[in-house]
């Protein structure tokens, strides 16, 4: 059974830097897709970023290109998610998602079978 554990969240200020973290705990890793989905206050759960299951292939929101990095280790079961120069709009709780079915990064929340408990970020100003 498939279960995400996040970690790495926490508070840092405007142009800062947080790594998160993802692991399959449950040691049956047979996710294909993964990817980190995020859900601010009032607002509905957005994709970040996605990664495809051999990790040659990736999507960004086009609010995070050129400051958030997704990387997958398949040996380690792990996903990872660099976040540099933070904005205060960053701010919500992250969710990493994994899909057993489709292999491709997929952007579409509804192909993510899995998810985390969520780890939050809070980016002040």
């Amino acid at each position: 059974q498939v279960q995400l554990v996040e970690s790495g969240g926490g508070s840092v200020q405007a142009g800062g830097s947080l790594r998160l973290s993802c692991i399959d705990s449950g040691r049956t890793f047979i996710s294909r897709a993964m990817g980190w989905f995020r859900q601010a206050p009032g607002k509905e759960r957005a994709f970040v970023a996605v990664i495809s299951f051999i990790g040659s292939s990736t999507n960004y929101a086009d609010s995070v290109k050129g400051r958030f990095t997704i990387s997958r280790d398949n040996a380690k079961n792990t996903v990872t998610l660099q976040m540099n120069s933070l904005k205060p709009e960053d701010t919500a709780v992250y969710y990493c998602a994994a899909s057993s079915t489709v292999a491709v990064a997929t952007t579409t929340s509804g192909d993510y079978d899995y998810w985390g408990q969520g780890t939050q970020v809070t980016v002040s100003s």
